[in-house]
């Protein structure tokens, strides 16, 4: 049961506060434009990003294809070059070599070596990373139980493997190296409802570890079942949040999808008169019933952001 009120739509500061060499990735005015033959701005594929995201923490980057989320991504690896502004991963800044081993990253399309099998694949990529062998022969089985690939599919070639599996296996390799920072672009793609709920639990298991994770999905109920704070872009700009014109860049999931003009009363056991009187006493603005705010969801925060950036149209990714 739910009663009106007049109360305005809230939203947290994102405690962006602490200092850039304290946090997992910290980003200020970071942009990217691709210039054409002639040297003119052909396309700002990122215009302005804003971004602290602290030590520990699940983090949703979000946005429609073409918005410059992997734009982002490649930025933060060191894969391409800012146009302006500045990242850094850890207090140091992206791209260089002693910041790149604390990362592991699992792309949309993990490309691996198809005439290798589960085990050898894991193997190869540690040995890159310069693990030593004692230590391989410890966490390769441990990474492939983790990830939920049994003897039998560790020792198949990765040609033979389901696409489900090849997420599988591409997580693992992104984990080899233990890694600080995780960078998950649509993890999920592929996976049946028991292994997507495996992965949001694996993710879950990585922060209980210390490690920061930046989530990258366009499922968007996974991103709401383990991130604490999202930012949505569009066409390479971060979006307000609040609906209220707050500018709002950063937030907590629970502070922006919370129905702030809605009050819910939740109780067990209730007779249809012990219903009634409650009603009753609400009307009267009284107090002691326990009373939450429901919340929208993530989808429908997101769908009105895009829609309202496109001008209440139809949005489609040849837009971007």
């Amino acid at each position: 049961m739910s009663e009106a009120t007049a109360s305005p739509i809230v939203v947290e500061a994102s405690s962006d506060s602490i200092p850039a060499s304290e946090a997992a990735v910290y980003a200020q005015d970071l942009s990217k434009v691709y210039k054409d033959f002639w040297g003119r701005d052909k396309v700002r594929a990122l215009d302005g990003l804003n971004l602290t995201i602290r030590r520990g923490e699940v983090f949703g980057l979000l946005g429609p294809n073409g918005s410059g989320k992997s734009t982002t991504i490649k930025l933060l690896l060191g894969l391409i070059f800012p146009t302006g502004g500045r990242a850094q991963i850890m207090g140091q800044a992206c791209g260089s070599t002693e910041v790149n081993k604390r990362i592991g990253f699992l792309p949309e399309e993990s490309y691996l070596y198809r005439f290798l099998n589960g085990e050898e694949t894991l193997y190869f990529y540690g040995r890159l990373f310069k693990i030593p062998h004692r230590d391989l022969k410890k966490r390769v089985p441990l990474l492939l139980d983790t990830v939920g690939l049994d003897e039998k599919a560790r020792k198949r070639k990765l040609r033979e493997y389901s696409k489900g599996m090849a997420r599988r296996i591409g997580l693992a390799q992104a984990l080899i190296n233990d890694p600080d920072l995780v960078l998950l672009d649509e993890p999920t793609t592929g996976l049946d409802p028991i292994g997507t709920r495996e992965m949001k639990d694996l993710i879950i298991s990585l922060k209980n570890q210390g490690k920061t994770v930046i989530l990258c999905s366009h499922l968007l109920a996974d991103v709401q079942d383990v991130c604490e704070r999202v930012t949505i872009l569009f066409r390479g700009r971060q979006q307000d949040l609040s609906g209220q014109g707050n500018r709002q860049y950063v937030g907590n999931i629970r502070d922006i999808l919370q129905v702030r003009d809605v009050t819910q009363v939740e109780a067990q056991g209730l007779s249809p008169q012990q219903v009634q009187e409650l009603r009753e006493f609400i009307k009267r603005y009284g107090a002691g019933a326990a009373m939450t705010h429901p919340t929208t969801t993530l989808e429908d925060l997101f769908i009105k952001i895009v829609r309202d950036q496109s001008g209440g149209g139809t949005y489609t990714s040849s837009d971007a």
